[in-house]
């Protein structure tokens, strides 16, 4: 992530499985009523704005990926219950934590954030993917690879990076700290080239 690419493209191309009106069960962090978070977002916004090409995210989208389950027409609602009571027991021994967002990095999809510490982030991952394990054969997606961090905004189209990598490399903007006392799970969905969900669960950190 370190690495500064020379071209953009468009995020909202189709993955496989996604199209307008599905619907996907994935656990995330979210930030609501994160007020340095919003700070931190709304000033990056406000840094990019006018460059063209780029989908900012608005407070209420803020999120950190952390681990899908399935799409809703493919997974029992009884498991995905069974999953929340599972994630609960193990949650229960994850402490609640801090981390920092500070200097964005350009990703040839996005505007990513990393967060630092990650070590808590990985160790809520783990025991989602543990309480998934409690109640399905197998735990989707993979297990390495995953990059704890929180976008602020996407690519809309295919491009050089050209003035965005100035407009970042000129922003002065104060860190954020969040506090990270919960996992939520989510409906999601990408209809409106933005990701957008319903609350499914909310599972307290211990």
């Amino acid at each position: 992530m370190t690495t500064r690419p020379e071209h953009m493209r468009n995020h909202w191309w189709w993955r496989p499985g996604w199209s307008v009106g599905r619907r996907f069960y994935t656990w995330h962090l979210v930030f609501d009523g994160q007020q340095d978070v919003h700070r931190f977002a709304e000033q990056y916004r406000a840094a990019l704005a006018g460059l063209g090409g780029l989908d900012p995210i608005p407070d209420r989208w803020l999120h950190l990926t952390m681990q899908g389950i399935g799409f809703i027409d493919e997974v029992e609602q009884g498991d995905v219950d069974a999953i929340v009571t599972a994630a609960r027991d193990r949650l229960a021994s994850v402490p609640a934590f801090d981390v920092t967002l500070s200097a964005p990095v350009i990703d040839p999809e996005a505007v990513l954030v990393p967060v630092q510490p990650d070590e808590p982030v990985r160790a809520v991952r783990d025991a989602v993917r543990a309480a998934i394990g409690d109640v399905l054969p197998e735990v989707p997606e993979r297990a390495e690879g995953f990059r704890p961090h929180v976008s602020v905004a996407y690519s809309s189209g295919d491009g050089p990076v050209g003035a965005l990598g100035e407009a970042l490399d000129a922003a002065d903007i104060e860190p954020a700290t969040a506090r990270i006392a919960s996992a939520e799970l989510i409906v999601l969905h990408r209809d409106n080239r933005m990701y957008e969900w319903q609350p499914y669960a909310r599972v307290a950190l211990g």
